[in-house]
């Protein structure tokens, strides 16, 4: 389900003051397809959005990001109950499903489009996300430094709707993608068992 969607679900239900308790978390981790995937299924959870995030460009389309001129990068719009899930676990779902060795591509998708990062909605935020870097910085389960930034959220565009939940209406595409781009061996190699 789509922003746009959810929140029109809850005002019908009229369960607005819910939604007000939920708080944002923004992401990249690359492809926003992965994204979602790995963000949908952890409890608290309730919506995960992917779209663009980090650039100049208002409401940019795909085409023009995936080209590298509007200076965005794929990410994802994480909607949560903090009640239910703490930020430091959406961040520990973070960093084991991408790698951080990259500023500018994820496995087989180059570009500054495909940049990894954090990017932090308060100050609360800001200080967990460093706490978090430096805590997997010293765990060294690879040898590279990690390099994935962690700056403050900007404007954040919704992609086009055939994005949204890609995973879940194009299965068949969808693995053949992560298959095909090495994206859980590379993982694996990186994480060990902390994917387990």
């Amino acid at each position: 389900m789509n922003r746009i969607a959810f929140v029109l679900v809850l005002s019908l239900l009229g369960t607005n003051s819910y939604s007000q308790n939920l708080s944002t978390a923004t992401f990249a981790m690359g492809c926003f397809w992965c994204s979602e995937e790995a963000f949908q299924e952890v409890p608290g959870v309730v919506s995960v959005v992917s779209g663009y995030t980090d650039g100049r460009t208002k409401n940019p389309s795909y085409e023009q990001v995936s080209s590298g001129g509007t200076g965005h990068t794929e990410a994802v719009e994480v909607r949560f109950d903090p009640s239910k899930v703490s930020y430091q676990k959406l961040l520990e779902v973070f960093w084991i499903n991408h790698d951080p060795t990259y500023n500018d591509r994820q496995f087989c998708d180059h570009g500054s489009q495909y940049r990894p990062g954090v990017f932090w909605h308060d100050e609360q935020q800001r200080k967990l996300a460093l706490a978090s870097k430096a805590k997997y910085d010293k765990l060294k389960t690879f040898k590279q430094p990690i390099v994935t930034p962690i700056v403050k959220a900007g404007q954040f565009w919704p992609a086009e709707e055939y994005h949204q939940d890609y995973y879940k209406k194009n299965p068949v595409r969808y693995k053949f993608y992560v298959t095909g781009c090495g994206r859980y061996p590379r993982l694996d190699e990186l994480w060990g068992k902390l994917r387990k």
